[in-house]
């Protein structure tokens, strides 16, 4: 399929012009039925004159569901506006869809951006828009002989190197019914079916940081319910992104990540313990100090994680070695002063500077990094 590719950063995602009657069968509209006290209370069946109920019974029942109940009347007055609608667009604004596949694209030359771009295997999940396309299905199957209904619809299309931004915006859009920031929201991986097991234990590791009393970073994530007055450090996202970097590495096998995830705490612990340790006094002070603002923490996550992979084991007296091995930080504490801080780590970009720090922090300590 022809497609356009937006690049914003590293980042990647894209822009397609789907026919409607293509684009309805290649999406899994996904719903949560509404709760019952008892699993076995029935449930009433709509009326066989009832389209829009039968479709939404049908959406229900879909294995792993979760996106909020459709809502009967928005989809019954989409369906009308679509009816009656003539030189107005339908759909004027864009889909968001989501494939947990890495989709390949072959620029058209010699354009860079537009090409072709892959098929996913699987239907589509619907990040935004599914009540738009609900309605779509039903206005196009009683038109099915009409040969009138060329409609087509633009769709923003996020492949699985966007994994962590589309889960995000998922339980944005289809959990809540205010809007809250995506960095409070990593919490409700747990309930999102398609999320993978390291996925959900990283985010319970991130609220375990925050209430940890032991924890470097306990009541500094800025984290959805949290009450503490005192400043936040890291975003919620932010952390889990390095976390889940965490089980990515060291759980080959993303089954064992329930299984692992007290001993991945653990590691965490004795490693964030002793870079606090080697950090003093910069630690904490953040008005003379870059060493708890996000940029730093995200740098010292990934070199602990190099230092875990090295030397994780035996738990025994782990914090003990790390506390030694992290020691020659100490020495470089002077170089996170706020003043002067970002011609030391001279940088385009957030990403970049991260980097900059990471590669100072590791041959301080004599930690070897790898490139995934």
């Amino acid at each position: 399929m022809l497609a356009f590719r937006v690049r914003q950063k590293e980042s990647a995602f894209y822009l397609v012009n789907y026919s409607a009657r293509d684009l309805v069968k290649r999406v899994r509209l996904t719903a949560r039925a509404p709760r019952r006290e008892r699993e076995d209370e029935p449930h009433a069946a709509p009326a066989d004159e009832d389209p829009i109920g039968r479709f939404i019974e049908k959406v229900e029942r879909a294995e792993g569901s979760f996106q909020r109940e459709p809502m009967r009347a928005k989809i019954r007055s989409l369906l009308d506006f679509y009816k009656q609608v003539t030189l107005q667009p339908m759909i004027p604004g864009t889909v968001l869809l989501y494939t947990s596949e890495t989709l390949d694209f072959r620029p058209h030359p010699p354009y860079e951006d537009l090409g072709d771009l892959a098929d996913p295997r699987a239907p589509f999940l619907v990040i935004d828009g599914q009540h738009r396309l609900g309605a779509l299905r039903l206005f196009l199957e009683e038109r099915a002989e009409d040969d009138r209904t060329a409609i087509h619809v633009p769709c923003l299309v996020f492949d699985g190197r966007q994994e962590d931004f589309a889960a995000e915006m998922f339980v944005i859009i289809n959990s809540t019914a205010t809007r809250i920031n995506k960095s409070h929201l990593i919490d409700l991986y747990e309930k999102v079916s398609w999320t993978d097991p390291g996925q959900k234990a990283a985010a319970r590791l991130v609220r375990r940081l925050y209430e940890d009393g032991a924890s470097p970073l306990h009541y500094r994530i800025n984290l959805l319910g949290g009450r503490s007055q005192r400043d936040k450090w890291m975003l919620q996202a932010e952390l889990f992104h390095e976390v889940h970097g965490w089980f990515r590495a060291l759980v080959p096998n993303p089954a064992d990540a329930r299984a692992r995830e007290g001993e991945i705490y653990a590691v965490l612990l004795d490693g964030l313990t002793a870079a606090r340790r080697a950090l003093a006094p910069g630690w904490g002070d953040n008005e003379r100090y870059k060493v708890t603002t996000s940029v730093t923490l995200r740098a010292v996550l990934r070199v602990l994680l190099g230092l875990a992979r090295e030397d994780a084991r035996p738990p025994e007296g782990r914090a003990e070695r790390w506390a030694r091995r992290l020691a020659p930080w100490s020495a470089l504490v002077d170089d996170f002063r706020e003043a002067g801080f970002y011609e030391r780590f001279a940088a385009k970009g957030y990403v970049e500077r991260v980097r900059r720090i990471q590669d100072r922090l590791a041959r301080a300590a004599g930690i070897e990094l790898r490139g995934d």
